[in-house]
C-alpha cells in the first residue's frame, strides 16, 4: 500500500524529542540517515536502538504514516510540538508502493560478515556463491537488526567465527531475529530468541520462515523464558540492561560457554566488562567499532 512520507532535517540533539513526537502522531516507522550523505547506501543507514543517539551532527529523519493521514493536521501538530523546526526543513509527499520498494533496495544492499556469511534483503535474489557461503534473507520490518549498525555487524562476525555445529544459541534482545537466524544458518541445531517487543518477535518469526529455519527457532518474551543452559549467547541490547541482566544471562549458559554482548558505547565497555568479570566470566575482551563496543568472554 502507499504511504505518506514525512522527511525532517534537524540537529542530532533534537532526535529523541522529534522521534517521540512522530510516534505520538502515529508514525508507522522512523528511519534515520546522515543529512550530509546525498546518495544513500548501506553506510548511510542508522539502526537506532531504544534510547540510542546518532553520531552525526545533523540527520535526516524519515517517518511513514498511513496515506489517509490528515496532512494539514500533521503539519500543524508538528509546528506546535516542534516549534524550533523551520518549515523549510519539512517535506511531505505520498510514497507509492513501487517507490518504497525501490528505496529499500537502493538503501540496503547485500553485505558480507566474516569469511562466509552474507545478509541479503529479502527482495534481492542472491548471486551464485561459493559452496561454503551462508546466505541469510532478511526483512527487518519495524524491528532492530539488519546488519548496517556496527553493533549488529560485530555480533554477526563473532557468530561467523564460532563452531556452532550442534549448539543451542540464546539471542537476548532478538529484534529482527538476524542473530538467531544467522546462528541457525551457521550450524546451530536450535536458537532461542527473546525480546520484550511483540513486533520484534513477529519480525523474527517471519524472517525465520523466510530462511527455512522457523522449526528450530523458539521465541519468548523475557517473562516466559524457561530456565535452560545454552551453548552460546549473544545479546545486542544496551549497557544498562546488560548490567542489570548479567546474573541471568550468565546463568543461562553452560559452564565455559562463549558469549558476546553489544549495544554498548565504547565509554561504557569497561563498566560492563568489570560487572561480568565480578560474576566469574573469563577471557573477556573488548572490540570497538565506530564508537560502539562488543564484549566477548566465557561463562565461569
Amino acid at each position: 500500500m502507499p504511504y505518506l512520507e514525512l522527511l525532517l532535517t534537524l540537529p542530532s540533539a533534537q532526535q529523541q524529542r522529534a522521534e517521540q513526537v512522530l510516534e505520538d502522531l502515529g508514525a508507522l516507522s522512523v528511519t534515520l540517515a546522515d543529512a550530509h550523505v546525498d546518495t544513500p547506501d548501506e553506510h548511510a543507514i542508522f539502526e537506532p536502538g531504544v534510547g540510542e543517539m546518532p553520531l552525526w551532527d545533523n540527520l535526516r529523519m524519515q517517518a511513514l504514516f498511513e496515506v489517509r493521514t490528515d496532512r494539514r493536521g500533521l503539519l500543524a501538530a508538528l509546528g506546535e510540538l516542534l516549534p524550533e523546526l523551520a518549515p523549510e526543513r519539512i517535506e511531505l509527499r505520498e510514497l507509492p508502493d513501487q517507490d518504497w520498494t525501490r528505496a529499500w533496495m537502493d538503501r540496503y544492499q547485500p553485505m558480507r560478515f566474516g569469511a562466509r556469511l552474507w545478509v541479503y534483503p529479502w527482495n534481492i535474489e542472491p548471486d551464485d556463491r561459493d559452496a561454503g557461503d551462508v546466505v541469510l534473507r532478511l526483512d527487518p520490518g519495524l524491528a532492530f537488526g539488519s546488519g548496517t549498525h556496527a553493533t549488529t555487524a560485530l555480533c554477526l562476525e563473532w557468530l561467523e567465527a564460532l563452531d556452532l555445529r550442534g549448539a543451542t544459541v540464546l539471542d537476548y534482545g532478538c529484534g529482527s531475529g538476524i542473530l538467531a537466524i544467522a546462528a541457525l544458518k551457521l550450524g546451530a541445531v536450535a536458537a532461542i530468541g527473546v525480546d520484550n517487543d511483540p513486533q520484534a518477535l513477529l519480525a523474527s518469526r517471519d524472517n525465520a520462515e523466510r530462511n527455512g529455519v522457523a522449526g528450530r527457532l523458539l521465541l519468548h518474551a523475557p517473562e516466559t523464558l524457561p530456565p535452560q543452559r545454552c551453548d552460546a549467547l549473544v545479546a545486542n541490547i544496551l549497557a544498562a540492561p546488560l548490567l542489570a541482566l548479567a546474573p541471568h544471562l550468565l546463568a543461562a549458559l553452560a559452564p565455559g560457554a562463549p558469549f558476546a554482548l553489544s549495544g554498548i558505547l565504547s565509554g561504557q565497555a569497561e563498566e560492563v566488562r568489570a560487572r561480568y568479570a565480578a560474576l566469574g566470566a573469563t577471557g573477556l575482551t573488548i572490540d570497538v567499532r565506530e564508537d560502539w563496543a562488543r564484549i566477548c568472554g566465557r561463562s565461569g
